[in-house]
């Protein structure tokens, strides 16, 4: 059977704004280091340049921990180093699920061998402190608490601080999913009393799919040093990856991925360079300038008030407007991609990013002319400009 593509040919652009749940547009400079020339992933080059991305991850995620590094894999492989190297089977576990992301904390625990215990609360809602407490009074065994603090399938934005100090002292180990959340939203490891803490590089680091940013403290360390069994997974066994990134004498364990550990320590510079402060800012404010315009057009947000992600906002699609079809005009049309729903929310809820270097004006206010414009032309509106008003009054105050 031919095919009218050959295989042989050049891939080229396609210019897409990305503006879905993930991967984020990417900054020239990452870019370009991506092309850099190979080191070997002994080479004392590489060397520095691995210690140089430690210090800025550190600073990225507000810890001192030592083992603050990056995994080879996407967020989900940090999701399950995180896991797989402080559970053991049997061993008493607090997923708190709100989405998607707290269900897949299920899933491994479970294939873990650990014994799961599951509070759940409703999607595009998040945890109160006392919730958790009560669950830690029923489960006096429980060892580890995982939750996500950014749930990408929702929009959520899970309150950690309370949680944090809770879990401290009550001698339980956090494990927090900041998938989404690291370098968009304030994330303080050290201040929340967070154990473990994992992200991934594609969000708002606005790095290329392909490394996990993890950190783990004394606390967890200890507890993995102490294990009865080895962890269950050698290639993210972090009893050995320690070696590679900590241990002067860089003892092998396998092949980094090399490019990739030069893209992310650009990314980490261009996001240290903005500030995080300001970072945080720019996410806040281009967000809700969407949300003007979106609410104008007749939009409803799907996470609760109060606890909206800036970087990942979750809106109702309108009674009558087709999902698929909508977002097919965006990309052919606008070369626009959005996120439609996961699981319970799958064609209910469109997920719209601004994460990294996609937050600017620009991609706000085309974003709302292009969705106005199909709307129109779909006989769902009846004149437009409402939503590009909404905006530019939002940016004005």
């Amino acid at each position: 059977m031919q095919t009218s593509v050959s295989p042989h040919r050049a891939l080229r652009s396609t210019g897409r704004i990305l503006m879905g749940p993930g991967p984020s547009m990417v900054h020239p400079r990452v870019y370009e280091a991506l092309s850099r020339k190979l080191d070997g992933h002994l080479d004392p080059e590489f060397l520095t340049i691995m210690n140089e991305t430690q210090e800025m991850l550190r600073e990225v995620f507000a810890t001192k921990n030592r083992l603050t590094i990056s995994i080879s894999g996407t967020g989900s492989a940090g999701m399950e180093a995180a896991l797989v190297n402080l559970i053991e089977p049997d061993d008493d576990v607090l997923v708190c699920v709100n989405g998607v992301f707290g269900a897949r904390m299920c899933d491994i625990t479970e294939r873990l061998g650990g014994k799961l215990h599951r509070i759940e609360c409703p999607w595009g809602e998040v945890f109160r402190v006392e919730e958790i407490e009560d669950a830690l009074k029923k489960s006096p065994g429980v060892k580890v608490v995982a939750i996500v603090n950014a749930e990408t399938s929702t929009g959520a934005h899970q309150p950690i601080a309370e949680i944090g100090r809770l879990c401290r002292e009550t001698g339980r180990l956090l494990v927090v999913d900041a998938v989404t959340s690291l370098g968009g939203t304030e994330l303080s490891v050290d201040d929340w009393n967070i154990d473990v803490c994992y992200s991934g590089t594609q969000k708002c680091l606005s790095c290329p799919p392909g490394l996990a940013p993890i950190t783990l403290n004394d606390r967890a360390l200890a507890r993995l040093h102490a294990r009865k069994r080895k962890v269950s997974s050698w290639y993210l066994d972090m009893s050995l990856i320690e070696s590679y990134w900590t241990d002067g004498k860089r003892a092998y364990h396998h092949t980094a991925p090399i490019s990739m550990n030069y893209a992310l320590h650009q990314a980490l510079a261009v996001v240290l360079e903005e500030g995080l402060k300001p970072r945080f800012e720019r996410h806040r404010r281009n967000s809700l300038a969407l949300v003007k315009g979106l609410e104008a057009l007749g939009f409803r947000l799907f996470a609760a008030q109060g606890h909206r992600l800036p970087m990942l906002n979750a809106v109702w699609i309108p009674e009558g407007v087709d999902d698929a079809k909508t977002r097919r005009q965006l990309l052919d049309q606008f070369n626009i991609e959005i996120g439609g729903g996961l699981g319970q929310v799958a064609g209910k809820i469109w997920r719209i990013g601004l994460m990294g270097e996609t937050s600017t004006r620009e991609n706000v206010t085309w974003f709302l002319s292009a969705l106005e414009s199909i709307l129109y032309s779909q006989g769902r509106l009846k004149q437009i400009g409402a939503g590009l008003e909404a905006v530019v009054q939002a940016y004005a105050t």
